[in-house]
This record gives structure tokens, sequence and C-alpha cells, in this order.
């Protein structure tokens, strides 16, 4: 038998009736009327070729078919109702065992993620916090399909179906090599543009949506990149311009902790760079999940405390009790 042609409810009538050896009972513990059990019962007799209940004296007796069919449906129906209590047990953080996805580019890995996973291990010590590339994202439409809980992104990745929380601002800087011959404390517009740069290519795709944005920012200021080395990330970014004549864009953040290990100098542009706003952004999915809103709320709650860092002092601070902005996003903003 096909069992989407079969209504499950017979199955739990059946199962009722077994279990009461009445109609009348059955029926007060199903809330319904005895007529409707009985129908329920005609229509799987039906189905399945049996009488199922025969009149014995004043009661019901079943038959081999029933007797068969009885145990195995007990056990069906207790292990589905384990599954939907289990579903319902409230999220306990420092019990649960469940694994965790955020995707970042590399210099929220290196600046931001030590601070995210301190406070995550704090809280949910038997839980894994697994951080995956913004390509791996890409590659598995991973908010989509499960396999990602959430992503940190400028708010203009987000599409249909997704939601969003302000996150952080930053802004861009360069890097240079620390006795760089051509560049002082600050860079020069002809500098900038008559030196190598190393650009950054965060997804397989291509450039992505910051590249693009910073690239139209220099356009209109009347800066031109001369691009001699393309990288996947910031840190591969800064190891090149670490060792090499090449200069580097890079979010203030993140160059300012890797000049503390390498032969870096953070220099600023040769105009007022433009503060940029990164989001943390979820699925619809996952929305009323416990579990993945008490990791998002983590996550945020990472981003405001801990050392003071630039990222906070660039552009108007916010109050500290202001929650964060959330809201669903219904369509790509461009």
């Amino acid at each position: 038998m096909n069992l989407s042609s079969l209504d499950l409810n017979l199955l739990l009538v059946l199962h009722t009736v077994l279990e009461e050896k009445s109609v009348a009972k059955a029926a007060a513990s199903l809330h319904v009327t005895s007529s409707a059990v009985s129908n329920a019962l005609g229509r799987l007799r039906g189905l399945l070729g049996d009488p199922l209940l025969v009149r014995h004296g004043r009661g019901l007796v079943p038959t081999r078919k029933a007797i068969e069919l009885a145990p195995r449906l007990r056990a069906a129906l207790e292990e589905l109702q384990g599954a939907l209590e289990g579903s319902a047990a409230p999220f306990v953080p420092a019990q649960t065992d469940r694994m965790f996805t955020l995707a970042c580019s590399d210099n929220d890995q290196i600046a931001r993620v030590p601070r995210i996973a301190a406070a995550f291990s704090a809280r949910m010590p038997r839980a894994t916090l697994r951080i995956v590339s913004i390509d791996q994202l890409e590659a598995t439409d991973g908010l989509a399909s499960g396999q990602v809980d959430a992503v940190i992104a400028p708010l203009e990745a987000a599409g249909p179906g997704l939601h969003a929380a302000e996150l952080y601002r930053d802004e861009a800087v360069m890097v240079v090599r620390r006795d760089h011959p051509k560049v002082g404390k600050r860079l020069s517009k002809q500098a900038f543009n008559e030196l190598g740069h190393v650009d950054i290519w965060l997804s397989i795709e291509g450039p992505g949506l910051g590249h693009r944005f910073i690239e139209g920012f220099f356009q209109r200021h009347g800066l031109r990149r001369s691009v001699s080395l393309i990288v996947p990330g910031f840190a591969a970014a800064a190891m090149a311009a670490a060792t090499t004549d090449l200069i580097a864009g890079l979010p203030r953040l993140v160059a300012e902790a890797l000049a503390q290990h390498l032969p870096l100098r953070v220099v600023e542009l040769p105009v007022a760079p433009p503060p940029f706003q990164m989001h943390l952004l979820w699925h619809e999915r996952t929305h009323a999940d416990e579990g993945a809103r008490f990791f998002r709320e983590l996550v945020l709650g990472a981003m405001r405390t801990g050392p003071s860092t630039r990222d906070e002092q660039v552009g108007p601070r916010s109050p500290p009790a202001a929650p964060p902005a959330r809201h669903p996003v219904r369509a790509t903003r461009s």
C-alpha cells in the first residue's frame, strides 16, 4: 500500500480502539464522536481488506491482522510522540551539543571570531562552533540549505527570505611594508595610482559586493588601482604587502591586528574613507529556532563587548542599551 494514499489518522484511531477495547472509550480519548470512530474503522477495513475488529458479546475482539498490527502501531506512535516532544524541549545552552556554523571572510575570522569563540565556549561548552568561508557559503547555498546558521556580510548581500541585524562599522585603510621606500605616513594620490596593488577576491565567482563598493569609491575620487596580484583573502594580501613593494587595502581593525605580527605599516588613504556597515544575516528557516536565535544573540553580544576597537568608533555610536536593528529582508538591495 502506498502511504501517500492513506490517511494516517485512521491508524491512530485503530491504535486507540485496540488500546481502549471500546469504540466509545476510544472516541472519548480522541475527543470525537463514536460514529466518527466507526466511520474511520470502516474506511480502514476497506483499505486493508480485513475486518480488524469483530463483535464478541458486548465488546470487540481484534482479528489476527489487528493483533499483528497492534505492537507496531504502538511503537511507531510512541516514536513519533517522542520526536515531537523532543523537538519541543526547551533549548539549554549549557547542555546542548549542537554544531553552529558561521560564515565570514578571513578578516572577521582574524579580528572577530576569537571574541565570538570565547563567548561561545563560555555559554555553550558542549557545543561546536564551525567557521566557514564566503566561498564555502556560496558553493553550498548554505543559509537556504541549512548548512550555515548565519553570515557576516553587507546588507546588499541579502536576498528574499533573509533577516538582518546591524553588526559593526569599519573603514578601509592601506597596508605597506614597514620600510616601504615610496610611502610615508599618508599615501598620496600619485603613489596610490603608481604603485602595484594586491586585490582580494573572496568569492570563487570573482569580485564581490565589497569589491564593487570600494572600486566605485576610488573611481569617484580619481584613484586608480594597478592590480599586480589577486589573492582570496585579507591575510594573504597582508603577507604579500609585508614582503614586497605592493600595497593592499584592508578593513582597519584587521589591518591593525595584522600589523602587530607582520612588518607592516597602516597608512591612511589619500581621501577620507567611507565607513561600511556589516550585518549578521540569517534565513527564515532558522528565524524562530530557539537554539539558532540564542547563537545569533551570542554573536551580536560578542561584537558589542570586549576591548575598544576602531570599528566601534567609526561614525556615530549607538547608545549601549539600544538593541541592534533586526528586520526581514525581502529583496536584494542594489
